[in-house]
């Protein structure tokens, strides 16, 4: 296992005076960082205590000063090394659910699922599964999905929608949540028609709550879906398997609309912005009306100010 480099924590306000009062005096050499109550570091490790309670360790010495004096001196509670002690959730047998695309003019709508068991956890424990919008490049991206796909124990299943498709769904179910939930439920009864390879079985499936409503999801899913508990929350790609299902849902946007790219010799950008607009008009321009449903999603209003069309007034957005 490799050395922890960086560790975070909420400290009360007795513990930040008593951290202050030990670097104070063990030779500390302090320092100014905006928003900190108090920072200061050595050759081996730096620390920020920051006006919002939250203290920030970094450094190769991190984990011998979190070890042996954070932990005994200040936290009084032994947490590096025992994540799996304090939240035993960690290593429950589950299903997670992610997409990617939703917000991306261009591409498909990606839906990615994820089954982790104790050993899968612990075999990622070092890699830096974490929610694929926290990190930087594709290669990456593709890197840690094929971990993931060729990690024993772990099943795994994407389903993509590719724009035709979603434009078709979208013009039936004239919502995107209801689509997103015809999505997630899809992944959710494609795991679990391969339970005979989930030893041991989930005990729950976990997905992002991007509805206001959970019902939503739940009235979604299918047979097999129904046989296991789902659990929707905000954040959910702290989980590790939501996590692990982001990046592979996201690998699969990355590589579709590459080779969307390639079919239709334009670079097609990521997400909504002044330069997909642009992209927008210049893909009409080279390739007429008839084929942006192929490459793009019709209801953004991308699509209307591409083709010069007036604007519906905007609504207050809702979850």
């Amino acid at each position: 296992m490799k050395p922890l480099t960086s560790y975070t924590a909420k400290l009360a306000p007795p513990q930040a005076s008593a951290l202050k009062d030990y670097l104070k005096g063990h030779a500390f050499e302090f320092r100014e960082v905006p928003y900190a109550d108090f920072a200061a570091g050595n050759d081996k490790v730096n620390v920020v205590f920051y006006q919002s309670g939250k203290l920030v360790v970094q450094g190769k010495g991190t984990q011998e000063f979190v070890e042996f004096v954070l932990e005994p001196e200040i936290l009084k509670e032994a947490r590096v090394g025992y994540e799996a002690v304090l939240n035993p959730d960690l290593l429950l047998p589950r299903l997670g659910v992610d997409e990617s695309g939703k917000g991306d003019f261009f591409g498909p709508l990606c839906v990615a699922g994820v089954y982790v068991n104790e050993s899968v956890v612990k075999a990622w424990q070092d890699a830096g599964i974490r929610d694929s919008k926290n990190i930087g490049s594709d290669k990456k991206i593709a890197e840690l999905a094929e971990l993931i796909q060729n990690t024993p124990g772990c099943v795994t299943t994407v389903v993509p929608i590719g724009n035709e498709a979603y434009n078709r769904l979208y013009t039936k179910m004239r919502s995107v949540n209801t689509l997103l939930a015809w999505g997630h439920a899809r992944v959710i009864e494609n795991l679990m028609g391969q339970l005979h390879r989930m030893k041991p079985p989930p005990v729950r499936a976990i997905s992002d709550q991007f509805a206001s409503d959970k019902s939503v999801v739940a009235k979604a899913l299918m047979s097999l879906g129904r046989k296991v508990e789902l659990v929707q929350r905000h954040k959910a790609e702290e989980d590790l398997a939501v996590a692990a299902a982001s990046i592979l849902a996201r690998h699969e946007f990355v590589s579709r609309l590459a080779r969307l790219e390639k079919d239709f010799g334009l670079v097609l950008p990521k997400g909504a912005s002044a330069a997909v607009d642009a992209a927008a008009k210049q893909f009409l321009a080279q390739h007429g009306v008839g084929k942006l449903p192929e490459v793009a999603k019709m209801h953004f209003r991308t699509a209307l100010r591409a083709q010069g069309l007036p604007e519906p007034p905007k609504q207050q957005w809702r979850r």
